[in-house]
């Protein structure tokens, strides 16, 4: 029982942190793919796509779920890229594991038929 009881607390940890992780990098999936999906958009531009995607992740509070995150990405003639980056939130003292998502969309344009 004394040895059963550490390692009880160490699974219930890492279950937790798994959580936050998971929990995290979804929130920065979704506002990669929102941005880029802006982005990508006919007449549109990266600010555009980068001020999406922070307001998509400020909607579900991404303050509480991702520490020191960034929004960046690029977009040329062809394809809108955003890219989420931060660290999850973290129980394991002395660790912050570092989240990045990005997501790719082909930009509108009009073509001749």
């Amino acid at each position: 029982m004394v040895i059963l009881l550490p390692v009880l607390f160490a699974l219930m940890f890492v279950g937790v942190q798994a959580v936050l992780y998971y929990y995290a990098r979804s929130i920065a999936g979704a506002a990669a793919q929102e941005g880029a999906r802006v982005a990508a958009a006919y007449e549109a531009t990266l600010a555009d796509g980068i001020a999406s995607a922070t307001a998509a992740a400020e909607e579900v509070g991404w303050d509480d779920a991702i520490t020191d995150a960034s929004i960046t990405g690029s977009r040329d003639a062809e394809l809108a890229t955003v890219v989420v980056t931060g660290h999850a939130l973290s129980v394991i003292p002395g660790w912050s594991p570092t989240i990045t998502q990005s997501a790719s969309i082909p930009v509108e344009r009009v073509v001749a038929p």
